[in-house]
Protein backbone atom coordinates (compact mmCIF):
# COMPACT_ATOMS: atom_id res chain seq x y z
CA UNK A 1 0.00 0.00 0.00
CA UNK A 2 1.81 2.83 -1.09
CA UNK A 3 1.08 6.05 0.59
CA UNK A 4 -0.80 9.11 -1.49
CA UNK A 5 -1.00 12.58 -0.80
CA UNK A 6 -4.37 12.37 0.92
CA UNK A 7 -3.04 10.22 3.70
CA UNK A 8 -3.24 11.24 7.73
CA UNK A 9 -1.42 10.62 10.97
CA UNK A 10 -3.64 7.98 12.61
CA UNK A 11 -3.31 6.18 16.61
CA UNK A 12 -2.56 3.12 16.59
CA UNK A 13 -3.33 1.14 19.85
CA UNK A 14 -0.91 -1.53 21.09
CA UNK A 15 -1.02 -4.92 23.45
CA UNK A 16 2.26 -5.71 24.72
CA UNK A 17 2.82 -8.75 26.75
CA UNK A 18 5.45 -9.76 28.65
CA UNK A 19 5.25 -13.15 30.91
CA UNK A 20 1.49 -13.46 30.56
CA UNK A 21 0.57 -10.46 31.67
CA UNK A 22 -0.23 -6.91 29.59
CA UNK A 23 2.49 -4.51 30.71
CA UNK A 24 4.50 -1.41 29.94
CA UNK A 25 7.90 -1.69 29.98
CA UNK A 26 11.21 0.38 29.63
CA UNK A 27 12.21 -1.89 26.55
CA UNK A 28 15.71 -1.12 26.10
CA UNK A 29 15.93 -3.06 29.41
CA UNK A 30 14.47 -5.93 28.30
CA UNK A 31 16.34 -8.99 28.68
CA UNK A 32 15.70 -13.12 27.86
CA UNK A 33 17.68 -14.20 30.38
CA UNK A 34 15.03 -14.37 33.54
CA UNK A 35 12.54 -12.38 31.24
CA UNK A 36 13.49 -9.45 33.15
CA UNK A 37 12.24 -6.49 32.43
CA UNK A 38 11.51 -2.79 34.03
CA UNK A 39 8.06 -2.80 34.44
CA UNK A 40 5.93 0.39 34.29
CA UNK A 41 2.31 -0.81 34.41
CA UNK A 42 1.13 -3.75 34.67
CA UNK A 43 -2.45 -5.00 34.09
CA UNK A 44 -4.82 -6.98 35.74
CA UNK A 45 -6.91 -7.42 32.92
CA UNK A 46 -6.18 -9.65 30.17
CA UNK A 47 -5.04 -9.18 25.91
CA UNK A 48 -8.89 -9.50 25.44
CA UNK A 49 -10.12 -6.93 27.73
CA UNK A 50 -7.72 -4.47 25.52
CA UNK A 51 -8.96 -5.60 22.25
CA UNK A 52 -12.53 -5.47 23.27
CA UNK A 53 -11.94 -1.86 24.26
CA UNK A 54 -10.52 -0.83 21.03
CA UNK A 55 -12.60 -2.68 19.10
CA UNK A 56 -15.56 -0.60 21.06
CA UNK A 57 -13.51 2.66 19.70
CA UNK A 58 -13.15 1.65 16.14
CA UNK A 59 -9.54 1.72 16.73
CA UNK A 60 -7.76 -0.37 13.97
CA UNK A 61 -4.22 -1.20 12.84
CA UNK A 62 -2.99 -1.52 16.53
CA UNK A 63 -0.36 -4.37 17.76
CA UNK A 64 -0.02 -6.89 19.88
CA UNK A 65 3.55 -7.59 20.71
CA UNK A 66 4.80 -10.87 22.31
CA UNK A 67 7.56 -9.85 24.77
CA UNK A 68 9.15 -13.14 25.65
CA UNK A 69 11.28 -15.20 23.42
CA UNK A 70 10.14 -19.18 22.26
CA UNK A 71 12.58 -20.35 25.27
CA UNK A 72 10.78 -18.51 28.05
CA UNK A 73 8.79 -20.92 31.05
CA UNK A 74 6.32 -18.05 30.46
CA UNK A 75 5.69 -18.08 26.53
CA UNK A 76 3.19 -20.21 26.25
CA UNK A 77 1.06 -17.69 28.42
CA UNK A 78 2.07 -14.90 26.79
CA UNK A 79 1.21 -16.51 23.06
CA UNK A 80 -2.29 -17.52 24.73
CA UNK A 81 -2.87 -13.89 26.10
CA UNK A 82 -2.00 -12.70 22.24
CA UNK A 83 -4.38 -15.40 20.17
CA UNK A 84 -6.88 -14.08 23.05
CA UNK A 85 -6.71 -10.60 21.99
CA UNK A 86 -6.65 -11.69 18.04
CA UNK A 87 -9.68 -13.53 18.59
CA UNK A 88 -11.51 -10.75 20.28
CA UNK A 89 -10.97 -8.48 17.07
CA UNK A 90 -10.73 -9.57 14.21
CA UNK A 91 -9.14 -7.98 11.09
CA UNK A 92 -8.30 -4.74 13.91
CA UNK A 93 -4.93 -6.04 15.15
CA UNK A 94 -1.49 -6.89 14.02
CA UNK A 95 0.57 -9.52 15.89
CA UNK A 96 4.51 -9.71 16.12
CA UNK A 97 7.02 -11.40 18.21
CA UNK A 98 8.51 -14.27 17.47
CA UNK A 99 6.60 -14.69 13.99
CA UNK A 100 8.41 -16.64 10.82
CA UNK A 101 7.03 -18.10 7.89
CA UNK A 102 5.82 -21.33 9.90
CA UNK A 103 3.71 -19.67 12.56
CA UNK A 104 2.48 -16.39 10.50
CA UNK A 105 -0.56 -18.21 9.42
CA UNK A 106 -1.65 -19.65 12.70
CA UNK A 107 -1.47 -15.71 13.99
CA UNK A 108 -3.38 -14.98 10.72
CA UNK A 109 -6.35 -17.35 10.90
CA UNK A 110 -6.90 -16.33 14.73
CA UNK A 111 -7.97 -12.84 13.58
CA UNK A 112 -4.05 -10.44 13.03
CA UNK A 113 -4.90 -8.79 9.65
CA UNK A 114 -0.84 -8.13 9.68
CA UNK A 115 1.93 -10.32 10.97
CA UNK A 116 4.94 -7.90 12.44
CA UNK A 117 8.76 -9.13 11.65
CA UNK A 118 11.94 -8.22 12.36
CA UNK A 119 14.36 -10.58 13.72
CA UNK A 120 13.41 -14.17 11.11
CA UNK A 121 14.80 -11.29 8.20
CA UNK A 122 17.78 -9.84 10.37
CA UNK A 123 19.46 -13.24 11.19
CA UNK A 124 23.52 -13.07 13.21
CA UNK A 125 22.71 -9.33 12.36
CA UNK A 126 22.52 -8.39 8.38
CA UNK A 127 19.28 -8.58 6.21
CA UNK A 128 18.45 -11.82 4.86
CA UNK A 129 16.66 -11.34 2.01
CA UNK A 130 16.08 -15.02 0.74
CA UNK A 131 14.44 -15.13 4.32
CA UNK A 132 12.38 -11.87 3.63
CA UNK A 133 11.29 -13.70 0.26
CA UNK A 134 10.25 -16.66 2.01
CA UNK A 135 7.85 -13.84 5.07
CA UNK A 136 6.41 -12.56 1.36
CA UNK A 137 5.87 -16.45 0.19
CA UNK A 138 4.14 -17.23 3.46
CA UNK A 139 1.63 -14.56 4.31
CA UNK A 140 1.33 -12.16 1.16
CA UNK A 141 3.27 -8.55 0.90
CA UNK A 142 -0.25 -7.13 1.58
CA UNK A 143 -0.37 -9.24 5.17
CA UNK A 144 3.35 -8.45 6.46
CA UNK A 145 4.51 -5.28 8.53
CA UNK A 146 8.69 -5.18 8.52
CA UNK A 147 9.38 -3.74 12.44
CA UNK A 148 12.08 -1.42 11.80
CA UNK A 149 12.66 -0.32 15.44
CA UNK A 150 16.07 0.74 16.23
CA UNK A 151 18.88 2.22 18.12
CA UNK A 152 21.23 5.37 17.58
CA UNK A 153 24.61 4.54 17.08
CA UNK A 154 26.74 7.97 16.77
CA UNK A 155 25.10 10.19 14.17
CA UNK A 156 22.89 6.89 12.46
CA UNK A 157 19.94 4.58 13.58
CA UNK A 158 20.52 1.11 13.42
CA UNK A 159 17.77 -2.05 13.34
CA UNK A 160 18.25 -3.70 16.33
CA UNK A 161 16.13 -7.43 16.87
CA UNK A 162 15.87 -10.41 19.23
CA UNK A 163 13.59 -7.68 21.15
CA UNK A 164 15.73 -4.73 20.77
CA UNK A 165 18.91 -6.60 22.13
CA UNK A 166 21.22 -7.04 19.26
CA UNK A 167 22.36 -4.54 16.95
CA UNK A 168 22.45 -5.42 13.26
CA UNK A 169 24.64 -3.78 10.74
CA UNK A 170 21.87 -2.71 8.75
CA UNK A 171 21.64 1.34 9.17
CA UNK A 172 18.04 2.76 8.29
CA UNK A 173 18.32 5.48 5.98
CA UNK A 174 16.46 6.44 2.54
CA UNK A 175 18.04 2.97 0.84
CA UNK A 176 16.74 1.05 3.16
CA UNK A 177 13.09 2.10 3.86
CA UNK A 178 13.29 2.45 -0.03
CA UNK A 179 14.30 -1.78 -1.14
CA UNK A 180 12.32 -2.69 2.23
CA UNK A 181 8.93 -1.03 1.23
CA UNK A 182 9.05 -2.89 -1.56
CA UNK A 183 8.33 -6.06 0.33
CA UNK A 184 5.60 -5.44 3.10
CA UNK A 185 2.22 -3.20 3.45
CA UNK A 186 3.70 -1.46 6.70
CA UNK A 187 6.65 -0.53 9.34
CA UNK A 188 6.37 -0.52 12.96
CA UNK A 189 9.41 1.54 14.43
CA UNK A 190 10.40 2.11 17.86
CA UNK A 191 12.78 3.83 19.06
CA UNK A 192 14.17 1.76 21.25
CA UNK A 193 16.29 4.23 23.45
CA UNK A 194 13.54 5.87 24.37
CA UNK A 195 10.81 3.57 24.69
CA UNK A 196 8.76 3.36 27.61
CA UNK A 197 10.89 6.22 29.34
CA UNK A 198 8.30 9.01 28.75
CA UNK A 199 10.97 11.64 28.15
CA UNK A 200 9.88 12.93 24.58
CA UNK A 201 10.01 11.32 21.26
CA UNK A 202 13.36 10.83 19.24
CA UNK A 203 12.67 13.67 16.84
CA UNK A 204 15.86 12.75 14.53
CA UNK A 205 14.15 9.47 13.75
CA UNK A 206 10.68 11.01 13.74
CA UNK A 207 12.06 13.18 10.66
CA UNK A 208 13.88 10.57 8.90
CA UNK A 209 10.31 8.48 8.67
CA UNK A 210 8.51 11.76 7.37
CA UNK A 211 10.72 12.38 4.77
CA UNK A 212 11.83 8.91 3.27
CA UNK A 213 8.96 6.69 4.37
CA UNK A 214 7.10 5.40 1.19
CA UNK A 215 4.29 3.26 2.85
CA UNK A 216 2.31 3.58 6.03
CA UNK A 217 4.94 3.93 9.30
CA UNK A 218 3.77 3.49 13.29
CA UNK A 219 6.31 5.29 15.28
CA UNK A 220 6.72 4.44 18.91
CA UNK A 221 9.13 5.21 22.33
CA UNK A 222 8.89 8.18 24.62
CA UNK A 223 5.24 10.38 23.73
CA UNK A 224 4.99 11.51 27.38
CA UNK A 225 2.71 14.82 26.54
CA UNK A 226 0.48 16.34 23.91
CA UNK A 227 3.29 18.66 22.68
CA UNK A 228 5.24 15.05 21.55
CA UNK A 229 2.09 13.75 19.35
CA UNK A 230 2.29 17.48 17.86
CA UNK A 231 5.95 17.49 17.32
CA UNK A 232 5.48 14.11 15.81
CA UNK A 233 2.72 15.41 13.76
CA UNK A 234 5.23 17.94 12.59
CA UNK A 235 8.38 15.72 11.97
CA UNK A 236 6.28 12.87 10.53
CA UNK A 237 4.48 15.28 8.19
CA UNK A 238 1.59 14.21 8.87
CA UNK A 239 1.98 10.81 7.51
CA UNK A 240 3.40 8.62 10.24
CA UNK A 241 0.99 6.87 12.40
CA UNK A 242 2.01 6.97 16.39
CA UNK A 243 1.23 4.87 19.27
CA UNK A 244 1.52 5.59 23.19
CA UNK A 245 2.20 3.18 25.83
CA UNK A 246 2.96 4.06 29.10
CA UNK A 247 1.94 7.98 28.95
CA UNK A 248 -1.77 6.88 28.63
CA UNK A 249 -4.19 6.75 30.94
CA UNK A 250 -4.99 2.97 30.00
CA UNK A 251 -1.72 2.28 31.22
CA UNK A 252 -1.69 4.35 34.30
CA UNK A 253 -0.32 7.41 32.77
CA UNK A 254 -1.46 11.01 32.69
CA UNK A 255 -3.03 11.29 28.72
CA UNK A 256 -6.34 10.96 28.26
CA UNK A 257 -7.18 8.53 25.35
CA UNK A 258 -9.94 10.72 24.05
CA UNK A 259 -7.89 13.63 23.72
CA UNK A 260 -4.76 12.11 22.28
CA UNK A 261 -7.56 10.94 19.42
CA UNK A 262 -8.39 14.62 19.20
CA UNK A 263 -4.84 15.74 18.64
CA UNK A 264 -3.70 12.91 16.37
CA UNK A 265 -6.79 13.60 14.00
CA UNK A 266 -6.44 17.36 14.26
CA UNK A 267 -9.55 17.60 16.35
CA UNK A 268 -12.02 15.96 14.75
CA UNK A 269 -11.06 12.67 16.59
Amino acid sequence: MKMNGAYKMKFRPCIDIHNGKVKQIIGGRLKDDGDEAPENFVSCQGGAFFAEFYKKKNLKGGHVILLNSSESEYYRQTKGQALDALRAYPGGLQAGGGITPFNGEEYLDAGASHVIVTSYIFKNGTLRRERLKEMVSAVGKGRLVLDLSCRRKGQDYYIVTDRWQNYTDVKLNMETLEELSESCDEFLVHAVDVEGKSQGIEEGLAALLGRECRVPATYAGGVHNYEDLRKLKKLGRGKIDVTVGSALDLFGGAMELDRVLREVSGGSG
